[in-house]
């Protein structure tokens, strides 16, 4: 993938402002492109890949996910990621793994209820992977959901009844099932990254201080990352609006898409892209951009997931979340002077907290993102985040 981002984003530039097109317009007529592609792929092939919440949800209920479309799936996530959307890499991947360990469970039937492991581990894995966060990504799977954006109430006491109705299976082969499984994902995940490019999961940030400073803003840099979270549902319900006025037009609806994202990415560039490599660019510049624009950036980037998302682009939510909260922190650390990285970590929390609805999930999202002493003011924040009240107009689901 790597190389053809540097192919269609640095080299094809350069060549169209050789022949006389401005530069500067290419996001709009690049993403416009994309929707165009996106749109078509769609039309033709289907609606992929699934969110990771449904991946999730059907490993958990059935102990398994259809393989029958993994390269639609695989191609269906790699279209929005190269032509610029703000979306995550983790949907299109965890439908791969997860389809991956069904396919080695169905080859290998006669160890039966063991089997119903496979696919349960397999996804712990490859999420543990992506976000370089093990806890986030055994918890995950085990309650089928990894967050509560879009508003369903899930109870973790279902997972209680499955695990009850569930065949049992003997430990030692419960173990080597998991080792199996998590050292097959892992290799595939590796195997995938190597083939399509791609981070290295979340960033990492050290050095954090805490003083007087810090703890007299932290409120308000709190209540900046949640007003992002809350408008990650304002956002999704008009264009959730916009999409149903759109009707079943898939190609209209992802060519409208590339255009916002076109024209939101010649104003402020690092709204493009699932913002996984970006953060360290912005770690570099950030002193020299300005808080009126990172703070742009964090806002107007929760917009351009949504569009995305909502309009046909298919992928995930959290890394551009988490891009727009230290986008938000940047801006808060220059506003009132405070440390970087404690800005970082609460106005984060507080976004993904407001955003996802479960502060236990977004601290063992970020637990290793941040150091030791930023967990209490992580799990704070995120808890805060999540008692921010979301009309619930913005937790019906519109069709898409």
């Amino acid at each position: 993938m790597n190389a053809g981002l540097d192919l269609l984003w640095v080299k094809a530039p350069a060549w169209l402002a050789a022949i006389g097109m401005p530069a500067v317009v290419y996001p709009l007529a690049f993403c416009v492109a994309g929707g165009v592609a996106i749109g078509l792929f769609q039309e033709n092939v289907g609606p992929y890949p699934d969110d990771m919440n449904a991946v999730l949800a059907e490993v958990k209920k059935t102990g398994r996910y259809d393989y029958r479309h993994l390269v639609a799936m695989f191609f269906g996530a790699l279209l929005p990621l190269l032509f610029g959307g703000s979306i995550g890499p983790e949907a299109g991947l965890t439908g791969v793994v997860a389809g991956l360990c069904s396919w080695v469970g169905d080859r290998l039937k006669f160890m039966g209820a063991e089997m119903r492991e496979l696919a349960n581990a397999g996804t712990a894995a490859i999420l543990s992977a992506i976000f370089s966060a093990p806890l986030f990504g055994l918890a995950a799977p085990l309650f089928g959901y990894a967050d509560d954006a879009d508003g369903r109430r899930r109870r973790i006491d279902s997972f209680t009844a499955t695990v009850v109705s569930a065949p049992q299976v003997s430990k030692p082969v419960k173990t080597a099932v998991y080792l199996l499984s998590v050292a097959g994902a892992l290799g595939a995940f590796m195997l995938l990254n190597e083939v399509a490019g791609g981070g290295s999961g979340l960033p990492h940030f050290s050095d954090m201080a805490v003083g007087t400073s810090e703890l007299a803003w932290a409120l308000p840099v709190i209540a900046l990352g949640a007003c992002a979270g809350w408008l990650f549902h304002g956002f999704g319900w008009a264009v959730g609006k916009l999409s149903a006025r759109l009707g079943d037009r898939v190609v209209v609806k992802a060519v409208v898409a590339g255009a916002i994202l076109g024209v939101l990415g010649i104003f402020l560039p690092f709204t493009l892209f699932a913002g996984e490599a970006q953060t360290e660019m912005l770690a570099q510049q950030w002193t020299a951009l300005g808080a009126g624009a990172l703070l742009a950036t964090g806002f107007l980037k929760v917009l351009a997931s949504q569009v995305c998302l909502g309009l046909g682009w298919r992928g995930g939510h959290f890394f551009p979340l988490i891009f727009s909260g230290i986008a938000i922190g940047y801006a808060a650390a220059g506003l009132f002077g405070i440390d970087p990285v404690f800005a970082l970590s609460v106005s984060t929390a507080a976004l993904l907290g407001a955003a996802m609805r479960q502060p236990l999930m977004v601290a063992l999202l970020l637990i290793l993102c941040f150091p030791a002493k930023a967990v209490v003011f992580v799990l704070a924040a995120a808890c805060l985040g999540a008692a921010v009240p979301v009309p619930k107009a913005f937790s019906r689901k519109l069709p898409h």
